[in-house]
């Protein structure tokens, strides 16, 4: 008896462990998408301003425009610093993400001429939701620095995050032409899958006033 009822028990252990291979194989290639196209568009927004920087200049400060790109990648460096995996097991969500804030500005914002507000509540989050979450802004936010503005007269990114009967909502909005069609590429389907591991929900409207994605997740106790 015992031999017979030791097969699907078995077979239930093996399929547990397969399923969390499964899982882990999914989340690590979530990551590694999501590093590739990070790389991507840092070295996008570092060329474009390094150009758009020599041609202003010309050859009358040189210096000054080298010192201006070496402050940006020192930037980017604190904004990856941020989005990298903390060996704590939670984080302050008010300390991380107006930090995050901060380095989203000086990295890719105040380069390309756009202001930024944020409004975060106090709360905690587990580190893995900190960085997955911020992660997502970063994508909404460089993609709203490179195509919302075409005008940069009094371009502003609106950050919000906040806390609403046992949900976590994270607004990024901003003032700009307002996106057309629905998100497609790369940085969608990585936003996507992102929202899917931390069992969130993503919203978008666009219009004339701006586009405005809103992120819903469950809040953890």
């Amino acid at each position: 008896m015992s031999a017979i009822g030791s097969i699907p028990n078995g077979g239930t252990v093996r399929s547990q462990f397969v399923s969390g291979l499964e899982d882990q194989s999914r989340d690590w290639e979530l990551v590694l998408q999501e590093s590739y196209h990070r790389m991507k568009n840092t070295l996008t927004l570092l060329g474009a301003s390094v150009r758009r920087d020599f041609t202003r200049a010309g050859s009358r400060d040189v210096s000054g425009v080298v010192d201006r790109f070496e402050r940006r990648i020192f930037a980017f460096g604190r904004l990856y610093q941020l989005l990298s995996n903390s060996d704590e097991p939670s984080l302050s969500v008010a300390t991380f993400f107006e930090n995050l804030c901060e380095a989203l500005s000086a990295a890719v914002l105040e380069p390309a001429g756009v202001r930024c507000e944020a409004l975060v509540e106090g709360g905690v989050l587990s580190a893995s939701q900190c960085h997955r979450l911020a992660l997502m802004i970063t994508e909404l936010v460089t993609n709203a620095a490179k195509h919302a503005f075409p005008s940069k007269n009094e371009a502003l990114i609106r950050i919000e995050i906040l806390r609403r009967d046992g949900t976590w909502i994270c607004t990024v909005a901003d003032n700009g032409i307002g996106a057309t069609g629905q998100l497609r590429g790369t940085g969608s389907r990585i936003l996507e899958g992102l929202a899917r591991s931390i069992h969130a929900r993503l919203n978008g409207e666009a219009g004339q006033g701006g586009t405005r994605i809103t992120i819903e997740m469950p809040a953890t106790d």
